[in-house]
């Protein structure tokens, strides 16, 4: 009966979700509708879709996102990962569906997004998550042969790979090395032996590198990245333009809606080079403000997964990790192909730049880690409340 009693104890004490997590996460959704208002009105107009056509989509899917995020915020972890196998097998399904005649839909000649009629969805932004739970179970389940055998290790490399290769048919050369990046990240993370994956890294980074090259187009964006002035009204146009609105910021910036660059001459202004518009706008003060919000929310995601590993929460802990690493490595390719610093990748700013399937997964993946952080600090207090009463009856 005192058993009985204990365990009802227990069920009864709630989490709480971490505030800096929640913080940061709605001020940089709140801080991404005022970019996306600002950034897509000469585009809506130039379209003659209106001036808030853009506006008003991203805050459809924008609340479509909070209400999935809610959805996870309230599903238990346990139940999550009962369901990995599943989540796997509905990664390779719906990056097979984009090739399905009538469903799959084809833009500039890249086939990465299904008609589900009220929007484009871009399915890799799906398996971006789907991805991350399947591999955080499959370290949970192989924790100790992932470091002691070269079959377990492989095998997640293989997924990845497999993942991969249907990436490449697409194409999407930005979301393929996320995912690589990801899943080595979290092999790192989850114990792998380090001396053994150098051998796969070093093998795959030379077949990676004759992928990217091995189109046309990609070889341009190579060579416009190194010295985008010499060809400044074709293959440098995007980055020239994106450099001219961050030199012309500054320190303080032209102003919230000053952008100059953003009036029909800096291609994607409201999606993949929306921080070439807040440099300009906010200038430097502004850039830095964003660098301080996703560094807060990658570090403070993998300090709760630090914590969760501790008390041997691994599932948890690594559903951290992966979150934290796909939010920190995105939002650096984003503002690095801004500023000039890598090639033109095709990745948006998460919860900043416009655009349904990446607002609609990021909140997903947000409500996840919130709900990691529900949990984490739950069983805290379990501990602490089965600690007060071994102490009160040990005397």
């Amino acid at each position: 009966m005192e058993e009985l009693r204990q365990a009802t104890r227990l069920d009864a004490i709630e989490g709480r979700f971490d505030p800096w997590l929640l913080g940061v996460s709605i001020a940089l959704a709140c801080f991404g509708v005022v970019m996306v208002a600002s950034s897509s009105i000469a585009i809506g107009e130039g379209l003659r879709v209106g001036p808030f056509y853009f506006l008003e989509k991203h805050l459809m899917f924008l609340a479509a996102g909070v209400a999935l995020a809610a959805t996870a915020m309230r599903t238990e972890l346990k139940l999550v990962e009962k369901y990995n196998q599943l989540l796997l097998l509905a990664c390779v399904a719906l990056l097979l569906l984009v090739f399905v005649p009538g469903l799959g839909v084809r833009v500039n000649g890249a086939r990465r997004w299904v008609n589900l009629v009220v929007l484009r969805f871009q399915v890799v932004e799906a398996v971006k998550v789907m991805y991350i739970v399947w591999l955080s179970s499959y370290l949970v389940r192989f924790r100790d042969e992932v470091n002691a055998t070269w079959g377990a290790m492989l095998k997640p490399l293989g997924i990845a790979v497999a993942l991969v290769a249907l990436l490449i048919l697409q194409p999407d050369f930005g979301s393929l090395s996320l995912i690589l990046a990801i899943t080595a990240g979290m092999l790192i993370l989850g114990g792998v032996h380090l001396p053994k994956m150098a051998a796969p890294v070093v093998i795959g980074l030379p077949i990676l590198a004759a992928i990217a090259i091995a189109e046309p187009y990609r070889i341009r964006r190579f060579t416009s990245f190194w010295n985008p002035w010499s060809d400044p009204f074709d293959s440098g146009y995007q980055l020239t333009n994106a450099l001219m609105a961050v030199g012309r910021g500054e320190f303080w910036g032209v102003g919230l809606g000053g952008s100059v660059q953003k009036l029909s001459y800096l291609p994607e202004a409201h999606t993949d080079f929306i921080m070439a518009v807040i440099a300009e706008e906010l200038g430097f003060f502004g850039v830095c403000l964003v660098v301080a919000m996703y560094a807060l929310l990658a570090g403070r995601a993998f300090w709760i997964g630090y914590k969760c590993v501790g008390m041997r929460r691994h599932f948890a802990g690594y559903i951290a990790f992966g979150i934290a690493l796909w939010m920190s490595l995105q939002s650096f390719v984003s503002i690095g192909v801004n500023f000039g610093m890598l090639p033109t990748k095709g990745l948006t700013l998460p919860l900043i730049s416009s655009g349904g399937s990446s607002v609609l997964m990021t909140c997903a993946a947000l409500g996840l880690l919130l709900r990691v952080s529900y949990e984490y600090e739950r069983a805290q207090r379990q501990v602490a409340l089965l600690r007060g009463e071994a102490q009160r009856t040990s005397p």
